[in-house]
C-alpha cells in the first residue's frame, strides 16, 4: 500500500476487518515513508466543538483500548507515555501498525498538538492509548480478523484496565465468543464502543452487525458535514450514535497527518464516540460503561428527543452536552440504567433540520431599545440647547 487515504472500512461476510481502496480526494497526498504535517483544524473537532469540551475534560487519567491493527508509537503525537504497551494477538509487536488502520483511529482519540505545525490532535487529547493488535500485519495472512482473535483482544483489553474499549470492525455474523468477550469487559467496567459498518457498493444497506449489536455495547455510524448518515454506513436496530467520518484528518502510520475516508467509514465515527465516552469517564467515573453510554445517548442530536431512527441511532454525539446535562429518568429518549421500559418511537430517515429558535424577548428587547435611542436623543436636545444659550449670553 503506497497511497495513505485508501483506508476505508467495508464489512464483508464471516471478516471483521477489510481495507479496501477508496478514491484519493484529499487535500493532502499522503505517501508511506514521507512525513508530512496539515496545519487544518480536523473538521470532526470543530463539529463536536472540542475547544468547549477541553475545559471540563480532556480524557486525563482515562485508557482506551485500540482493538485494530496496532499503533505506530512512533508518530510525532504520540510522546513518551500516551501509547501503553500493549500487545499483539496476531504476532509482530502492537506498536508498528503496517496497515495505518489502528493509527488513524489512535489519533483521532489521542493525539498530542503540534501547532502550528499540525492542526491535528485527538477530542480526548489527555487519555493513553492501549494498543491490542488482532489484525496481522500482512493482508496475505487471511481474513484480517476472526471472531476469537477479536474476542481475545476485547477480553484482554478489559483485564488490563481499559475504561473505553474502541472496536472499529464488524462483521454480520453473531459469534457466542464474542458476545461473551463483550459480557465480560462490561463486567469489568470497560465500555466497547463499536462499528455499526461500513458497506461495500454491493453489501446490504442494513441488517445488525456484530459486536455492535451485543447489549451494552454503543454503534456508531458516519455522518458528513451536515450531519447526513453516509450511504456506506451501515442501518440497523445495532446503531445507537452517529459521529463524522468523512474527510477525516487524523495521524498517518509514523509519518505524521493524512486526510483519510472521502466516502465516510464508521471506522473513525467510532473513534470520535470512544473519545467522547473517555472524556465521560474522566467527569463522570462513578457511573460507569452503562453510565456513560447513557450519557452520550440521552444529550445526542437528534430532530426527536423520544425516538431513535435505524441510521442515526439516538443522534449525533454531543460532549459539551454529555459533560454538563443533568440526566433524570423523566427525559425524552433512551432510559438511564435500570428505569422500567417504555415504548420508544422510531424516527425515518432523513436529513437533520436544525431550525433558527425565535427569541422569545424580542420584543421586549425592542421596546428597551426604543427607550433608550428616544432617551438619548432627548439627551443630545437638551445639550444642544443649553449650548445655544451658552453662546447668546457670550
Amino acid at each position: 500500500m503506497s497511497r495513505g487515504r485508501r483506508l476505508l472500512l467495508a464489512c464483508l461476510p464471516g471478516v471483521l476487518l477489510a481495507l479496501t481502496a477508496a478514491p484519493a480526494a484529499a487535500a493532502a497526498d499522503c505517501e508511506e515513508g514521507r512525513t508530512q504535517y496539515v496545519p487544518d483544524t480536523p473538521a470532526g473537532l470543530i463539529r463536536l466543538a472540542a475547544t468547549r469540551a477541553w475545559p471540563l475534560a480532556t480524557g486525563s487519567g482515562v485508557t482506551v483500548a485500540v482493538v485494530d491493527s496496532g499503533v505506530a508509537s512512533t508518530n510525532a503525537h504520540f510522546p513518551d507515555g500516551v501509547v501503553l504497551e500493549g500487545r499483539s494477538f496476531v504476532g509482530g509487536s502492537a506498536s508498528v501498525d503496517r496497515r495505518l488502520h489502528g493509527t488513524a483511529i489512535a489519533g483521532i482519540i489521542a493525539a498530542r498538538p503540534l501547532a502550528p505545525r499540525s492542526g491535528v490532535q485527538g477530542l480526548a487529547r489527555g487519555a493513553r492509548i492501549l494498543p491490542v493488535k488482532v489484525v496481522p500485519d500482512d493482508p496475505g495472512q487471511g481474513p484480517d480478523a476472526d471472531a476469537g482473535t477479536l474476542a481475545e483482544g476485547i477480553e484482554w483489553a478489559a483485564r488490563q484496565g481499559a475504561s473505553v474499549i474502541n472496536v472499529s470492525l464488524s462483521t454480520p455474523r453473531d459469534d457466542p465468543r464474542l458476545e461473551a468477550a463483550v459480557a465480560e469487559a462490561r463486567r469489568r467496567g470497560a465500555l466497547v464502543v463499536a462499528s455499526a459498518g461500513t458497506r461495500a457498493e454491493d453489501d446490504p444497506r442494513t441488517g445488525l452487525r456484530y459486536p455492535a449489536a451485543y447489549p451494552g455495547v454503543l454503534g456508531v455510524a458516519a455522518t458528513d458535514a451536515e450531519d447526513v448518515v453516509t450511504d456506506t454506513s451501515v442501518r440497523g436496530d445495532h446503531v445507537d450514535l452517529a459521529a463524522p467520518g468523512v474527510e477525516v484528518l487524523t495521524t498517518f502510520g509514523a509519518w505524521g497527518d493524512c486526510y483519510l475516508s472521502p466516502d465516510g467509514s464508521t471506522s473513525y465515527a467510532t473513534a470520535y464516540v470512544s473519545a467522547a465516552a473517555a472524556l465521560v469517564a474522566q467527569r463522570f467515573p462513578d457511573e460507569g460503561p452503562a453510565g456513560w453510554a447513557h450519557r452520550l445517548e440521552a444529550t445526542a442530536a437528534r430532530e426527536r428527543r423520544d425516538a431513535r431512527g435505524d441510521a442515526l441511532g439516538w443522534g449525533v454525539v454531543q460532549p459539551v452536552e454529555a459533560l454538563t446535562s443533568v440526566l433524570d429518568a423523566g427525559l425524552a429518549g433512551p432510559l438511564p440504567p435500570g428505569a422500567t421500559p417504555r415504548p420508544t418511537a422510531s424516527v425515518p430517515e432523513r436529513r437533520l433540520e436544525i431550525a433558527a429558535v425565535a427569541d422569545p424577548r424580542a420584543a421586549d428587547r425592542r421596546q428597551v431599545l426604543w427607550v433608550a435611542v428616544a432617551t438619548a436623543s432627548l439627551l443630545l436636545a437638551l445639550a444642544l440647547v443649553r449650548l445655544a444659550r451658552r453662546r447668546g449670553t457670550a
